[in-house]
């Protein structure tokens, strides 16, 4: 399904001052992880959540649409012009401005996404997002950036998303595949864990080589969250993802985001077949 017809709402939170940017870049080499309160309305929230719920029932209907993330856990990803917000998305000034601050100037939008835990989701095992890459594990530099964008108010039966603060540096043999610490680990992970509950409006910014996972939905809600993921001139994370987007809709793009969107632009849309799959990820925490 494409959507390009205007968002409802605009960011509420724009004015970025250095003294923000300066205090998000510390948060992100130290913690992993940063937020923004009220950085959007509720209107302009209850509008993406309706077209990542549309999205999401339009992946569900044909094979490889959704990937699983552990039971009833779901993540799909879909191209920039299904998200009638994706613009404000884009371009908010925290967004731009934290994303220049860490990644330079040349950073660029790979990833457009989300995640849905659904009622009875089971504790993630600890785990990053991919393997470390050489300028993080040897110069101790981000190469790339997850943004965060809650579509409901998060409480702590909805199993909320949990990190453990300062562990995007990390590394070990060890590590299954790069990305799966081994359990004599966790006790490191859990003193260092601190749950999320972001509630509409905010946004977060996170290096997925933080440790995390997604913990038991207890509650009967489901609990969607977007990702706009940004990649440094160093990276690769878009070998991983499929974005693209229609000749009439790059004309309507603003410059600013055009140079930010290395990816094709097609006449018609391909529905993008998931391929980000963490297999370690699928059964849930043993």
């Amino acid at each position: 399904m494409t959507r390009t017809v205007p968002s409802k709402g605009q960011p509420v939170s724009s004015q970025v001052s250095d003294a923000d940017i300066a205090e998000a870049v510390r948060a992100l080499h130290t913690d992993g992880v940063v937020g923004r309160k009220g950085a959007f309305s509720r209107e302009w929230v209850q509008t993406l959540g309706e077209d990542v719920m549309a999205a999401f029932t339009e992946a569900r209907s044909r094979p490889h649409g959704a990937v699983g993330r552990g039971p009833n856990r779901w993540y799909v990803e879909i191209h920039p012009q299904a998200l009638r917000g994706f613009v404000e998305l884009a371009s908010h000034p925290w967004v731009q401005a934290v994303s220049e601050a860490v990644l330079g100037p040349d950073y660029r939008i790979v990833e457009v996404g989300f995640d849905i835990p659904f009622p009875g989701a089971m504790n993630q095992p600890w785990h990053r997002d991919f393997p470390s890459p050489p300028q993080t594990r040897d110069e101790r530099r981000l190469t790339s950036l997850a943004f965060n964008v809650t579509t409901v108010d998060t409480t702590e039966d909805m199993g909320p998303f949990e990190i453990a603060l300062g562990t995007q540096f990390d590394d070990s043999p060890d590590f299954e595949h790069g990305m799966f610490p081994p359990k004599s680990y966790y006790p490191r992970y859990e003193e260092r864990a601190v749950r999320k509950y972001p509630q509409v409006g905010d946004i977060s910014a996170r290096s997925a080589l933080t440790i995390h996972r997604g913990t038991t939905n207890h509650s009967d809600k489901l609990r969607p969250v977007l990702v706009l993921g940004v990649d440094g001139p160093e990276a690769n994370n878009a070998e991983h993802h499929d974005l693209a987007v229609t000749k009439d809709y790059w004309q309507t793009l603003p410059e600013a985001i055009r140079r930010r969107l290395n990816c094709p632009i097609v006449d018609e849309l391909v529905p993008i077949t998931q391929k980000h799959t963490i297999e370690g990820l699928v059964m849930g925490e043993a």
